[in-house]
Parts: structure tokens; sequence; C-alpha cells
């Protein structure tokens, strides 16, 4: 995973050396005003767009080695399953499949982000009802648990919950241990929460009577 990681973030170091070659040119003095200017306006774009990609946290919950029988043969190709999460209320999990590693990250990586679910935390970082979410064979029962708990859960449900930013939550998988569905079923579970201001709302009661 850390070698994957590495090739991942080398990658972005030719985008980002693409301004040096015109600062090398602009020797004159009208140059080098407008080599300063549009330099900067670029250097301003690019941390931009690495703030924003700092935000969210990529980790790799499974890659496989996939085969699909076509004419002549079979063609083989990797299969990786991607976790994507800002850790303050925004998750996702994507599927990627290429024909080597570093493309299938890629394209889960991008699927995940096209697939955010918005999961609404409490003061403790913990989930406000309990929740359960099926995909599949697979089944995740989550409840809210007190302070100082942590994050009781294992395999890609845990990895859901952590990068969801939610940090005191009991979960237990009551059905298939398949990855892909456990995650699935996982981001299921979130996306079915309500908070009671929300419950009350759809209910047209007042707040009071929830908790009454």
């Amino acid at each position: 995973m850390t070698e994957i990681n590495e090739t991942i973030q080398s990658s972005d170091v030719p985008a980002a050396a693409e301004g040096q070659p015109e600062q090398r040119r602009g020797g004159g003095k009208g140059g080098d005003r407008r080599g300063g200017s549009g330099g900067g306006r670029r250097g301003e774009g690019r941390r931009g767009g690495q703030e924003r990609d700092s935000e969210w946290q990529e980790r790799v919950v499974q890659i496989r080695r996939v085969s699909k029988t076509v004419k002549g043969g079979k063609k083989m190709s990797f299969r990786a399953i991607i976790v994507v999460g800002n850790e303050r209320g925004q998750v996702g999990v994507g599927v990627g499949k290429a024909g080597d590693v570093i493309g299938a990250v890629r394209k889960g990586v991008a699927d995940g982000k096209k697939h955010l679910v918005k999961v609404p935390l409490t003061r403790t970082s913990s989930i406000p009802t309990e929740s359960r979410g099926v995909d599949g064979a697979a089944s995740v029962l989550m409840r809210p648990a007190a302070p100082g708990t942590g994050v009781i859960a294992g395999g890609s449900i845990r990895t859901v919950l952590e990068l969801a930013g939610i940090k005191n939550v009991l979960a237990k998988r009551l059905g298939s241990k398949t990855p892909l569905n456990n995650a699935r079923a996982a981001i299921e579970a979130l996306q079915a929460l309500r908070t009671h201001k929300e419950t009350a709302k759809e209910r047209g009661i007042s707040l009071e009577q929830i908790y009454s």
C-alpha cells in the first residue's frame, strides 16, 4: 500500500514543475515582469488544487487480480477497492479496474469521489441514531457510542467509519465477509442516518416531543 501511495504522489511532480522552463526563458526586463506575475497566478492555482486534494484521504481496501474471458483467451486486469473521505462527514467507496495497479487505484479514487455521502455527526463524533445497511448478502449494524469508546469495527467497515470522521461507534457485520459488499453496506447505513431535528421535521412534530 505504501508503494502505491508513493507512486501516485510521485506522478504529480511533473505537473508542479511546468512553470520552470518559462521562468528561464524570461531573461529580459519585460519577460521578468510578465513571467513574475503570470508565474505567481499559476503557482497560486497549483497550491489551491493541492490544498483541495489534501483534504481528502484515500485508503486501499483490497487489490485483486481478476480476469475476463474474451475471444482468444483471458484478459487479465487489476481491481482496486478504494475508500475516500475527508474525516469531516463525507465518505465514499469506489472501484477501479485497469491493466496496472496504479491505473486501477486512480480510477477507484475518482469513482469514490463521484459517490460521496454526507454523514451527520454528533458533538462527540458519533452517529445520532442506530442504523442498518444491506448490500447484497452483507448486512451492517451501527449503534452510537459514548465518548472514549472508539471505533469498534473491523475490515472495510472500520475504514469507512474512520474516513467519515466517526470516532465513537459500535458496528457489527451480520452477513457476507466480502470487503466490497461490507463497505457498500456501511455506506448505506451512514446514508440512512437522520438527526433528531430532521426526524421531527419529517414527522411534523416539535423537537421536544422526540425526546419525550
